[in-house]
């Protein structure tokens, strides 16, 4: 079923959402008549898709967009139902779809690909710390990988939404998640993390959730510190300082050193530095591992996520870490 909905998805869209496709989109997007059972898959594909974009407008995050029905979108859907009193399953129910297709955005828009996204440099990213720092800049490792981050998608939803388009190409028109756009949030009062919901949810002052977004959030080695604390501050495009004293698994004879900025900096675009000493709310150079793998005790979110929410906090917020 899933190798099914891979090789189809594309041209599928493409047809569903001629709104926004090109001319061309849709000649290519043709295809014969298909089996009702097929014609449902595609139908629930869409409907997966278009939930994953809304969700992400409304500021409800299913992580990276990619077309799949798993655990952060569910957790997603239930932070969406909460905060508009429908009841809370995490299943995209009728009542759930009514609500979100409020906002009757298209779920796909064109993009023309610009020169800056493909001008580079691109490099692949080394895993030793030590390597890391000796290069100038931590940028991505190909266009796919920055227009995945620009449009809070998968890399590969946007090569299969894309047959036949070159992703390194400027110039090219393309479909992409319609996520840009969406209504900005008020300031938050206050950030809580939950660590067995694995995600930061935001509050306002009278204690209405504005937002939430998937998160990692801390391991058995490096458990994230329960209780209750500030932001001190919030850095964009930091440096990393890497200190081999302050990680159980650092490589034998690491020593400490400084890694340059870039968005596959092992804390990311952001960093909400916490009155935890050593703690803080960050991104991450790989967006799809967010709310499936642990960390080393800090908050992880995508990039695109942690720049948002570093937007919305200033020194003094309250930050609540629960189980």
């Amino acid at each position: 079923m899933k190798s099914l909905f891979v090789s189809a998805l594309a041209s599928l869209l493409a047809l569903a959402f001629h709104s926004v496709a090109s001319a061309q989109d849709a000649a290519r997007a043709t295809l014969p008549p298909a089996s009702a059972a097929a014609d449902q898959q595609a139908q629930e594909a869409e409907r997966i898709l278009r939930a994953q974009v809304l969700l992400d407008r409304a500021h409800f995050s299913p992580g990276e967009i990619d077309g799949a029905y798993g655990f952060n979108m569910r957790q997603a859907l239930a932070g969406f139902q909460k905060s508009r009193a429908l009841p809370v399953s995490g299943q995209l129910d009728q009542a759930t779809w009514n609500a979100l297709n409020a906002d009757n955005t298209p779920t796909l828009a064109t993009y023309t690909i610009e020169q800056a996204d493909v001008a580079g440099p691109f490099r692949p990213v080394p895993e030793d710390m030590v390597a890391k720092a000796a290069l100038p800049a931590l940028g991505y490792s190909s266009p796919q990988e920055g227009l995945g981050e620009k449009f809070h998608a998968s890399p590969a939803l946007l090569e299969r939404l894309n047959p036949g388009k070159n992703l390194s190409r400027a110039g090219e028109q393309i479909l992409v998640p319609n996520v840009l756009g969406s209504a900005a949030l008020p300031q938050a009062a206050r950030v809580v993390v939950s660590k067995n919901g694995r995600i930061l949810m935001l509050y306002d002052a009278s204690n209405r959730l504005l937002a939430q977004y998937p998160a990692s959030t801390g391991s058995e080695h490096d458990p994230l510190p329960i209780g209750k604390w500030k932001v001190n501050g919030v850095s964009l495009d930091p440096v990393y300082n890497y200190n081999p004293k302050l990680f159980w698994d650092a490589a034998p004879g690491d020593k400490k050193v400084t890694i340059a900025a870039g968005p596959n900096n092992p804390v990311g675009v952001a960093w909400i530095d916490l009155s935890k000493p050593h703690y803080g709310i960050h991104g991450t150079p790989t967006p799809a591992l967010i709310g499936k793998t642990e960390s080393h005790g800090c908050i992880r979110l995508t990039n695109w996520s942690a720049a948002e929410v570093a937007g919305l906090v200033a020194a003094g917020t309250e930050v609540v870490l629960q189980d």
